[in-house]
């Protein structure tokens, strides 16, 4: 039956591409109007997405005659080249003429659709980019020029109609159905491309947010991308003088509170479920300068947990996994903590890792690089490859959750299921914390419905720079945190201190350490509890 389902699949992808191929797609793609460019948008409002390069380039520095007879390029390099990103770097004292021959060769070899320069995420951004650079590609030219990138861009925005429903990337739908947008607004055509791409854009919030507006997903990194998207379609409604569709205000709304929460609120990043160390100050800039102004008080909130003070702040994942469909960048953290002391990371997770690298990606959405109790060295969820992306097979829910939140006293509880097929067990995590003795106590509980032994291990991990150091008499291990100084003690378990890697940094990794709890569960309910106590 598998065999039978490849073989229709790849059937259907050869007719597919023989069809986007033929004359009579590029007919149907090349119905246009003849509209010409009336709204002409602010490059600067793209400046939360694009990292604008500080020296500025001008064009007569590349060769352009060869700009696009390059036959060894890299991938990474072609799809750079292709979104035309790279005009945003350009002095605006390039010559004009000299980037317009540019476009003017690029529609010259890519007029018809091929699968590589019109790829749906590079299609899109390359639309984004020519209409938000018309000060180098637009302006001060002839009007058979102007006839042609007008049809040009209109074409490629029927391109994306056409392919928008089929795209498995929520993230390249969204990027699309902004480009389809900004197309609207630009030659003002409303019913083929503006209604298209509002009703779309609904569509994209109803399928993939949760009734609180967080990303089903539970990603903080699609969130905050989510969120600048949204806010720069509305400033192009804004700049445009387009009345703003109300959805895209709801949406904005509910999405800054999930910013407020997981960002604003402790100005640093927590690495959970595909997020990793972000420049999220420079975005803060950028919500300022447009007037956007985000709250949120809540504790328990996209199923994360935060307490917090001026000086102390506790994070752990408290929410259940997300539908296989939202799972692509999913961790099994479930009961993991994060704790920040001062602005600095006392205990931390691994954070992710999405390169090209199947081993090291499978390795961060592991639950052993997370600060959490791991059961046989195996992960609370199983994950299944599905073409490039490891999505949930097996799931875990989230069975009891309660926090207090008092001047002297916070606690947190969550317990799960996530070894319960298999080891018949639930895991359950208590972590209380006293603000006056600036003390943190867990208790770590393993209960069983058949009393089997196991292996387990808990452990916290520490960010690359922080030091740590095993007393004497083993009992004690000293954590250096710049100039705080902090111990982990542990009741009749054995603790060390071991080796890991560390995915903080995007597509990168680095050697870090972890306090390592290790025993042998054997009884019905094992309780492991351990202390943090600050000593200066």
């Amino acid at each position: 039956m598998i065999y039978i389902n490849r073989l229709f699949f790849s059937f259907t992808n050869r007719v597919r591409r023989i069809y986007l191929n033929s004359n009579f797609y590029d007919k149907k793609i090349s119905k246009i109007n003849d509209n010409n460019l009336i709204y002409k948008p602010s490059p600067h409002l793209l400046s939360s997405l694009i990292k604008y390069q500080k020296k500025k380039f001008k064009i007569e520095d590349f060769s352009l005659d060869e700009i696009w007879d390059n036959k060894n390029i890299s991938t990474k390099d072609y799809k750079r080249l292709n979104n035309f990103y790279w005009f945003f770097s350009l002095d605006l004292k390039s010559s004009k003429k000299s980037a317009q021959s540019v476009i003017q060769s690029w529609i010259k070899n890519n007029y018809k659709y091929n699968n590589k320069s019109w790829d749906f995420d590079l299609t899109a951004k390359r639309i984004i980019a020519w209409l938000s650079c018309h000060n180098l590609t637009y302006d001060e030219n002839n009007q058979v020029y102007k006839n042609n990138f007008n049809a040009m861009i209109q074409k490629q925005t029927n391109h994306l109609i056409n392919e928008i429903n089929k795209s498995n990337i929520i993230d390249d739908k969204l990027i699309g159905c902004a480009s389809i947008i900004l197309v609207g607004l630009c030659y003002q055509n409303k019913k083929k491309y503006l209604s298209y791409g509002s009703n779309l854009l609904r569509k994209i919030s109803k399928e993939t947010l949760d009734n609180y507006g967080f990303p089903k997903s539970r990603s903080v990194k699609q969130l905050i991308f989510y969120l600048k998207y949204f806010i720069l379609i509305r400033e192009w409604y804004k700049e445009s003088q387009v009345n703003i569709p109300e959805h895209i205000d709801e949406t904005i709304y509910y999405l800054g509170q999930g910013y407020a929460f997981v960002w604003q609120n402790i100005n640093c990043d927590i690495l959970y479920n595909g997020n990793n160390i972000s420049d999220n100050i420079d975005f803060d800039n950028y919500l300022k300068r447009l007037g956007y102004k985000f709250k949120n008080e809540n504790q328990d909130f996209g199923g994360y947990i935060i307490l917090k003070n001026k000086k102390v702040c506790i994070i752990m994942d408290a929410g259940s996994t997300p539908s296989s469909t939202f799972s692509k960048d999913y961790q099994s953290g479930a009961s993991s903590i994060e704790i920040i002391s001062n602005g600095k990371k006392l205990i931390t997770n691994c954070g992710y890792y999405k390169k090209n690298n199947p081993k090291l990606n499978e390795l961060s959405k592991s639950t052993a690089t997370h600060s959490a109790l791991i059961i046989d060295d195996s992960s609370s969820c199983k994950f299944n490859k599905v073409d490039k992306f490891l999505l949930i097979k097996r799931g875990l829910k989230i069975l009891k959750r309660s926090t207090v939140y008092e001047k002297n006293y916070w606690k947190i509880n969550v317990s799960h299921d996530g070894y319960q097929k298999k080891y018949n067990t639930i895991i359950e995590r208590e972590v209380e914390y006293y603000p006056e003795q600036t003390t943190f106590i867990g208790k770590d509980k393993i209960i069983k419905k058949i009393n089997n032994n196991y292996k387990f291990d808990i452990r916290f991990y520490v960010e690359p720079n922080v030091k740590l150091m095993k007393t004497q008499d083993n009992k004690t291990i000293l954590i250096e945190l710049d100039d705080e100084g902090w111990k982990f003690t542990c009741d009749n378990y054995d603790i060390n201190i071991d080796n890991g890697l560390y995915f903080g940094n995007k597509n990168s990794y680095t050697n870090n350490q972890n306090i390592f709890i290790s025993g042998i569960s054997n009884n019905e309910i094992e309780s492991v509890n351990w202390e943090i106590k600050k000593i200066q």
